[in-house]
């Protein structure tokens, strides 16, 4: 007999509460999702006007799980397979989520860059639910980690913030457009998953080196712009971007900003068989800010990764980006 995961039994718990909830209250299902998270969080039921019926079939299925008996990454996923269905069921072309396996292998890779600091501050400047920055928090339990998330979208960062709650990360999140001017110190690391597109907000623009000469800007190009601003020198900054970032009418003014700005440190293409579409497919690439310290390596990392589950293939790939470490830091 199959026995039930802790992942499931969560999952199971969200699901079914957010289902009541959300029938109860008129709303969808994924702004339900936030509300039993919330619930979960603060050890009640906080929505007025529920059934007595109701109350009580969310009351015995809440005390039904325990959530200190779980850990962080336990309840990351519960919390991520209710929040995949609600935005499946949403249907909302902004509301994607970066894969798990995609967000541990920046995990990995950012321990392997900050693995001398102790205390390290990450920005995700679109932090969206929170899944990218939290899975990579998660993967650096051995440190202090001050973080900081940045989300234009009302319900996805509150998501992310009841998301941060249950894992008890002390995440700092701002309810706002990222492109627009942050108030946030700058930090010793980003992440971000970039919003690929073009930015409406042609004023806000003006303010980059990077906006277009005419017409709307590209918004993974202000990202990047933006992120830069706001790390520290020497600082890394891990961008998930098109594998044609290099190849657009934009390219060459963007190659400019960042042999300006910037180290690249890094492209790692990641397996085509993750994107529905080949021309959708994406890569890693990381650059570091220059500074007193910073230097460019002997050569980038310059890695194609095999498919995450031909273990044969990823081994030998990890002993190559071990070998570079060992060769550049």
């Amino acid at each position: 007999m199959k026995t039930v995961s802790k992942i499931e039994n969560l999952f199971a718990v969200i699901n079914e509460t957010a289902e009541l909830i959300a029938k109860e209250c008129q709303m969808t299902y994924i702004e339900a999702v936030s509300e039993t998270g919330d619930n979960l969080f603060q050890g009640s039921i906080l929505q007025e006007g529920l059934s007595e019926i109701t109350q009580k079939s969310l009351k015995r299925k809440y005390e039904a799980i325990q959530i200190s008996a779980l850990n962080k990454e336990e309840i990351r996923k519960a919390y991520q397979l209710a929040i995949l269905k609600g935005l499946k069921e949403a249907a909302h072309p902004n509301h994607q989520m970066t894969p798990d396996t995609i967000g541990i292998f920046l995990g990995y890779l950012v321990s392997k860059f900050v693995s001398n600091q102790k205390n390290i501050s990450i920005l995700d400047p679109a932090v969206g639910t929170g899944n990218l920055l939290t899975t990579i928090i998660n993967y650096l339990s051995n440190k202090q980690v001050d973080s900081y998330g940045v989300e234009v979208d009302d319900l996805l960062i509150k998501l992310a913030y009841i998301s941060a709650n249950l894992q008890e990360h002390p995440v700092q999140f701002f309810n706002q457009d990222s492109l627009e001017r942050l108030l946030i110190d700058p930090v010793d690391i980003v992440v971000c998953d970039l919003p690929v597109g073009y930015y409406p907000n042609d004023v806000e623009a003006l303010r980059y080196e990077l906006r277009a000469d005419e017409g709307h800007s590209y918004s993974h190009h202000l990202f990047i712009e933006q992120s830069i601003n706001h790390v520290k020198e020497d600082g890394y900054l891990f961008f998930i971007v098109p594998n044609s970032l290099f190849d657009t009418k934009e390219a060459p003014k963007l190659n400019q900003y960042l042999r300006k700005t910037a180290i690249i440190q890094g492209f790692i293409q990641l397996p085509l068989s993750l994107f529905k579409d080949e021309k959708h497919g994406k890569s890693i690439l990381i650059v570091q800010k220059k500074g007193e310290t910073s230097k460019p390596p002997k050569q980038a990392m310059l890695v194609e990764l095999p498919k995450f589950s031909n273990k044969e293939a990823m081994n030998s790939i990890m002993k190559q980006i071990d070998q570079w470490f060992k060769e550049n830091k």
